[in-house]
């Protein structure tokens, strides 16, 4: 139930023990993770094989949206923002960014993406989000998202789509505090929740939720540790049977405003199968602390548990997720693909 953030470029005592003996079903890689091609390769590799005693296969995720959000190696041509995409109003362009970024994904040994981003661009003082959405009109964001989305799956990577209810129209960046947003469940339904809804009746897989307080939905947990968001919006409402996880808990949204593993309790009980810890082992330590003594206690009831490893246990046999080791790819072959899919020329 926990996908963490290692450090460095290889797979270090820290990593060991989070695999090896605590047993964390997936790992997210940051651009300080990746320094070139073949490392990637090699830390991929490595931490399967960390793994490999483990009874389920890892998720290795990352966030590669394309533009400025990207994690892959530098020498892989970059694909467009999500805003380019959408401004070109081509539902096959849009599935074929998405079929190139799953192949990517997998020919580097990473098989779960967290993309494509779902918010509607609503407000223009956005610092976060801006072109990393496809656009500000909620039918153009649920069109080109689930193509997207859509091509992500064809290989076999799964697609994590963001930010539920929706990140659009905050003026605060959550990596530093906490956004407040005065919409209503009327204005959610009608934007916000689009192309969520749309998402889910085309076979989403798993929905990250963001750390934004919505004082009109529930004036007292953000979105991410919130049972009316979580379980009475998105799984009663909305229908949703895939996976919830939360955003990183270790964005400044949470750490200065709530205790890390009181949090990640909270996001439990509300509703998340999933709690990411992106950064620093301690941190996950720190986390996985916290949920055990829940669950002792009687806080946490069992069943919550397994629930969600019965949703994980699901979606990894879904993806036929194994902890084979992947061979270095081609990147001139992989970058001919991406000149292809984009249209540029190809030098002589």
């Amino acid at each position: 139930m926990i996908i963490a953030g290692i450090d460095g470029y290889t797979v270090d005592s820290a990593t060991r023990e989070l695999l090896a003996e605590e047993h964390v079903g997936g790992i997210i890689l940051y651009k300080p993770n990746v320094q070139n091609t073949n490392q990637l390769v090699q830390l991929t590799n490595s931490l399967k094989k960390t793994n490999a005693g483990n009874k389920l296969p890892l998720w290795i995720g990352v966030d590669e949206e394309g533009g400025r959000v990207t994690r892959l190696p530098d020498e892989l041509i970059k694909t467009p923002t999500s805003k380019e995409i959408g401004s070109k109003g081509s539902t096959k362009f849009a599935y074929n960014i998405g079929h190139l970024l799953g192949k990517e994904l997998n020919a580097y040994g990473l098989n779960m993406d967290f993309a494509p981003d779902l918010d509607v661009n609503s407000n223009p003082n956005n610092p976060v989000i801006g072109d990393r959405s496809f656009g500000s009109n909620a039918s153009i964001v649920s069109s080109q998202g689930i193509q997207v989305m859509s091509g992500l799956q064809s290989q076999q990577v799964v697609s994590v789509v963001k930010h539920f209810p929706g990140h659009g129209d905050t003026s605060v960046d959550s990596h530093i505090g906490l956004p407040i947003v005065q919409n209503d469940l009327a204005r959610l339904r009608k934007l916000e929740l689009v192309p969520f809804a749309e998402a889910i009746k085309h076979q989403a897989d798993a929905v990250m939720v963001a750390h934004i307080l919505l004082p009109k939905v529930d004036p007292d947990n953000p979105a991410s540790m919130s049972k009316t968001i979580m379980t009475d919006m998105l799984r009663k409402e909305m229908g949703f049977q895939g996976l919830i996880m939360t955003d990183d808990m270790t964005m400044g949204a949470i750490t200065t405003n709530y205790g890390l593993g009181e949090a990640a309790v909270k996001s439990v009980l509300a509703g998340a199968n999933i709690v990411m810890v992106g950064h620093e082992p301690a941190n996950v330590m720190k986390v996985i602390t916290a949920l055990r003594e829940a669950v002792r206690s009687g806080r946490i009831p069992v069943d919550t548990i397994d629930q969600s490893v019965n949703q994980v246990m699901k979606l990894k046999q879904k993806y036929h997720l194994q902890d084979a080791a992947v061979k270095v790819p081609d990147v001139k072959k992989l970058n001919a693909e991406v000149q292809d899919v984009l249209g540029i020329a190809k030098s002589k």
